[in-house]
């Protein structure tokens, strides 16, 4: 009697595994942990072969059957059907990267699989792959002068059969081996405007910079220093100007944690002048084209270089490291500093819960920031820090 998606939907699963049966050799495997495996059964001279077709409800009840059939209808001319990869890495994609990771990290890893892997190894299937046939993809790339890009391909490939282990379609992960032979990237650092001087022209040049919504763009991310995905992606709805603060919601953040900027009086005028160009729209900053998206991510680098900075001089995302080094210098507490660029803690949880961590202390830190690059631009006295203390 064939399965139904009621029947399978409700499948508990037991003490020890069991298997719901389709017909024709097509069964859903129910194991203890409550997990669900589609298998095609075929016969090859009187010996029972088990192919895994993929796990449910990734893959339906529609689609398995016609995996099955596929499976089945030319065994002996076309040889024993097997899992590809292919089919497994859309499974982890779907299942395992679009639900919950950031926009810039899905498209990250989008990038990588169609440019890098799928095109290689798509249609082998999944227990043929070597560690030679993946150190020679991340060869490739790494050949190229891409050691980031080889490193990256490697870690999602190696991805995928931890996600193929952990649904026992395979035993091993060939790309583990891998990553000793391969060069490792060397780590990269943002390059950023350092030095009090530095900064002042850096600011003088914005300030002059012809494009009003750019210039306010690159003002608000030099108050801020938020990501550049942060700025660019800014609702009005996420600023609550009485209380001065700007609160990003966990979804655009890359830690996945809702974000609290305590906002300078600088900033609030640089939301003021905004407010003229964009507050009727979604967005501080949308396109050129009023199609409903944002700034393009590649406006402010064209600015900075149009303004006279090289790429390795300063981007986009060194406004961050500028503001870093620079509060770093003048001894701010690193825990205040590291909170306020939402970089990850060892205490998840407590950050989960607690937004307004060091509040009282950012809030002094971002006033002082935004009092610094004034001075730093109009040449006048750095002002003095004012204490700030941690309560343990």
């Amino acid at each position: 009697m064939s399965l139904t998606e009621f029947e399978i939907k409700n499948a508990k699963p037991k003490e020890k595994a069991y298997s719901l049966s389709d017909g024709r050799g097509l069964i859903l495997d129910i194991r203890p942990n409550g997990g669900k495996f589609w298998v095609a059964r075929i016969w090859i001279d009187g010996k029972e072969k088990r192919r895994g077709l993929g796990t449910y409800p990734e893959i339906g009840l529609k689609k398995a059957r016609e995996l099955n059939y596929e499976v089945r209808k030319a065994p002996y001319s076309q040889g024993e059907k097997k899992l590809l990869f292919g089919v497994v890495a859309e499974n982890w994609f779907n299942k395992k990267i679009q639900p919950d990771k950031s926009p810039a990290y899905v498209k990250a890893v989008s990038l990588s699989l169609n440019k890098h892997i799928l095109p290689k190894l798509k249609a082998i299937p999944l227990d043929e792959i070597t560690p030679g046939i993946i150190l020679g993809i991340c060869q490739g790339i790494a050949d190229n002068g891409y050691l980031y890009a080889a490193s990256r391909v490697r870690q999602f490939i190696g991805q995928i059969f931890d996600f193929a282990i952990a649904s026992d379609l395979v035993k091993v992960n060939p790309a583990t081996s891998v990553a000793k032979a391969m060069q490792a990237p060397k780590e990269e650092h943002y390059p950023a405007i350092t030095g009090t001087e530095a900064i002042g022209l850096l600011m003088t040049k914005i300030d002059a910079y012809d494009g009003l919504l750019v210039r306010l763009a690159m003002k608000l991310s030099a108050l801020t220093f938020c990501r550049p995905i942060e700025i660019r992606g800014a609702k009005w709805e996420e600023f609550n100007f009485e209380k001065k603060e700007w609160l990003i919601p966990a979804e655009r953040m890359k830690m996945r944690i809702d974000h609290l900027v305590p906002l300078s009086r600088q900033s609030l005028v640089v939301l003021q002048e905004l407010k003229a160009i964009s507050g009727d729209n979604l967005l501080l900053f949308p396109s050129a084209r009023r199609d409903g998206r944002s700034m393009s991510d590649g406006t402010i680098r064209v600015a900075l270089r149009t303004m006279g900075y090289e790429r390795t001089d300063m981007t986009a995302h060194g406004f961050r490291a500028m503001a870093s080094t620079t509060l770093n210098s003048y001894e701010w507490p690193p825990d205040v500093i590291e909170t306020q660029l939402a970089h990850s803690d060892s205490n998840k949880i407590r950050r989960a819960y607690n937004r307004a961590m060091y509040l009282p202390q950012r809030i002094k830190m971002m006033q002082w920031w935004a009092d610094y690059l004034d001075a730093a631009r109009t040449g006048k006295k750095i002002p003095r820090k004012p204490n700030v203390t941690i309560k343990l």
